[in-house]
């Protein structure tokens, strides 16, 4: 091996040593809700099922958390998670998040205001299910992130 080869693999292997998939930071995530909600509990359950390590603080105070991350109250969900610089607000769906982690977007946060039926935590129906994920822009403008509607099963 010359001494190029020798330069061009030791900077090859620092640089492939040192990088990290897109997102890769961004598996752990901080669900705050209510103490007495269930389906904030069951959206939680599936984000850790979905290998997120998820970290949920029962907080009697929602509204200084959705203050503290800058989330629209027309965007307000039932629970709010932070997943490195986003927020997730309410029954996000899994592919919503993924989709949010993998092309970190500059916004925000995204979210599904309300509860809607058959969200993930809402009874998770495809069948039913019929709502929009909005993204929230730095402005605090929301806008169709991704829809979700009735599947047929």
């Amino acid at each position: 091996m010359n001494r190029r080869q020798f330069v061009c693999t030791a900077m090859a292997s620092v640089v492939v040593a040192s990088a990290r998939p897109v997102g890769a930071s961004q598996t752990r995530m901080t669900v705050y809700k209510d103490p007495s909600c269930g389906c904030c509990g069951a959206w939680a359950t599936a984000m850790g099922n979905a290998g997120f390590q998820v970290d949920l603080r029962e907080v009697d105070d929602l509204d200084s958390i959705k203050r503290k991350y800058r989330v629209p109250q027309t965007a307000e969900g039932c629970h709010t998670a932070v997943l490195g610089p986003y927020f997730i607000e309410g029954h996000v769906p899994l592919d919503a998040v993924k989709r949010l982690r993998n092309e970190v977007p500059d916004i925000l946060g995204i979210a599904v205001p309300a509860m809607p039926l058959g969200s993930l935590g809402m009874g998770d129906d495809p069948s039913v299910a019929s709502y929009d994920v909005l993204s929230v822009s730095r402005s605090g403008e929301t806008a169709v992130y991704m829809s979700v509607r009735p599947k047929k099963v």
